[in-house]
């Protein structure tokens, strides 16, 4: 079993991923202020580098059934990075959703072992909408 130890270079990639989050964020808020978007994608992706390791996030982007999504958010970061930033969101958003979307069933999970919240998301109408979307229960 590999165990996930929080030393200082991922904690430095959480906060520079939760950064990017939210510069973006600001951004969109900020009618698509192209600086804010640039430095949230900026922010995220090292994040996300640190987060994992720069091999693992090269492997992630590199395999050939992400190969549709790395293409619009890469598209889309430039776009942003160029200054079209409304057509370049749209394509990252795109691209982030078919990147990631085979992590709903461990976000499903998550939400369901949130302290306060995660009585919302263990209701059987809730459990029932994820796993009609496709969120397989996993143990965790």
């Amino acid at each position: 079993m590999v165990s996930f130890e929080m030393n200082d270079q991922k904690k430095i990639g959480l906060g520079l991923t939760g950064f990017g989050i939210f510069f973006s964020f600001l951004g969109i808020i900020f009618f698509f202020d192209k600086a804010l978007l640039a430095m949230g994608n900026i922010l995220f992706l090292s994040g996300l580098m640190l987060t994992i390791g720069l091999k693992s996030t090269l492997q992630f982007f590199a395999k050939p059934k992400n190969y549709k999504g790395t293409i619009s958010f890469g598209a889309g970061f430039f776009l942003v990075l160029v200054g079209w930033p409304v057509i370049g969101m749209i394509l990252e958003s795109y691209g982030f959703i078919v990147l990631f979307s085979g992590f709903r069933s461990i976000l499903a999970v998550f939400l369901q072992k949130i302290p306060i919240l995660g009585w919302i998301f263990q209701q059987p109408f809730v459990t029932s909408f994820f796993d009609r979307h496709g969120c397989k229960r996993v143990p965790v």
